[in-house]
């Protein structure tokens, strides 16, 4: 009884292994051939010193926008000026354009991820030789349809979840209906 036991925690513990280095290794390998957006790429923080943008006309000819203070400004400052009516969001054109590369990036990375799951999964649902090696492969699969998903989900529109969620249960029934027939 105690052999089966440890059998048992044995061939759960290897399943979970090979459940979670196969992901590892899916995200490292994809780091290495396909490189994230850098921040400092799109805004570059080269000046020792930054200084304030107290105008509109000034703030947008910067690249930045300007947002107006909602709280009534202070009449008059400490040195005797007047209190800008609103502040500046220097980084803001070149934020757009990184933001935009990094959500190509995370659409990119998630079709990867998700084709990668994929064939995981078949390979393990079509494998019939060692039960515990297609258990581990179609078990990374559906690790690597929800690590994809978290990475994903933020930047993606309403109706691409809607997809996503449609095929993650088309596959997840199609696999059940293969593995269970009964």
């Amino acid at each position: 009884m105690e052999l089966q036991k440890q059998s048992r925690i044995l061939r759960a513990s290897l399943i979970a292994a090979i459940v979670i280095v196969i992901n590892l290794f899916f995200n490292y390998a994809l780091s290495l051939v396909y490189k994230e957006p850098d921040y400092n790429t799109f805004c570059p923080n080269t000046a020792q010193v930054v200084t304030q943008i107290t105008n509109q006309a000034q703030c947008v000819a910067a690249g930045g926008q300007w947002n107006e203070n909602y709280y009534p400004p202070t009449p008059v400052t400490p040195d005797g000026k007047g209190a800008p009516t609103g502040y500046c969001d220097q980084q803001f054109m070149c934020r757009q354009g990184f933001e935009t590369a990094q959500k190509t990036y995370d659409r990119n990375v998630f079709i990867t991820l998700v084709l990668l799951g994929a064939i995981i999964v078949a390979i393990g649902n079509y494998l019939k030789g060692n039960q515990l090696i297609s258990s581990a492969l179609s078990l990374a699969g559906v690790l690597s349809f929800i690590i994809a998903s978290m990475r994903y989900w933020s930047s993606a529109d309403n109706l691409i979840k809607v997809i996503i969620l449609g095929i993650a249960l088309a596959i997840l029934i199609y696999v059940a209906m293969k593995k269970f027939k009964n």
